[in-house]
């Protein structure tokens, strides 16, 4: 728990604890025991809903294995033309040979392919994503991506000298309806 918690014990739970165990022996009577029980199963209760929170909410911490597998653009985060545009050509898969293949396509059919290799660098809690590219390479694939993390998942955003930021998610290419 945090320092606040801490405080709390140390400062508060402890003493109210023994001045009602003292109490409770002092008068004889069970409504001080009661009083303490229901304190600490409140603590306790209070701990155990933290933690499940806490497990829920907290971001992924990502390791070099979760990087592997196909990325498509993320249509959600700018739906429209543009998105589906982009959608349609560019998708990328990151093998666990730790090479990567970023295609130019036209829907389903692949008119190009960029090969190149991927490290992660430690340095972090969570590890970040290296892009080494063969020369030369795409206007995409011109910088390392910025990954942003969420409780459950996370997605890539590539710069691009010509479209700006691209938002890539894992997931397989499926046809969409223009």
């Amino acid at each position: 728990m945090g320092f606040g918690f801490n405080l709390f014990f140390v400062f508060i739970l402890v003493p109210v604890t023994v001045i009602l165990i003292v109490i409770s022996l002092v008068t004889g009577k069970k409504t001080y025991g009661k009083w303490l029980g229901y304190t600490w199963l409140g603590v306790v209760g209070l701990v155990v809903l933290s933690l499940v929170i806490h497990a829920l909410t907290d971001k992924k911490d990502l390791k070099k294995d979760d990087y592997y597998g196909s990325y498509i653009i993320n249509r959600e985060y700018f739906p429209g033309k543009q998105s589906n545009w982009q959608y349609n050509h560019f998708r990328f898969e990151i093998r666990e040979n730790d090479s990567i293949f970023f295609y130019v396509t036209n829907k389903d059919k692949v008119l190009k392919t960029y090969r190149g290799s991927i490290t992660t660098t430690p340095a972090y809690i969570s590890e970040r994503l290296i892009v080494n590219m063969e020369q030369p390479t795409h206007h995409v694939l011109t910088s390392n991506p910025t990954t942003y993390r969420g409780a459950w998942s996370f997605y890539l955003v590539f710069n691009s000298p010509k479209y700006n930021n691209m938002y890539f998610k894992k997931g397989k290419w499926k046809p969409i309806k223009d």
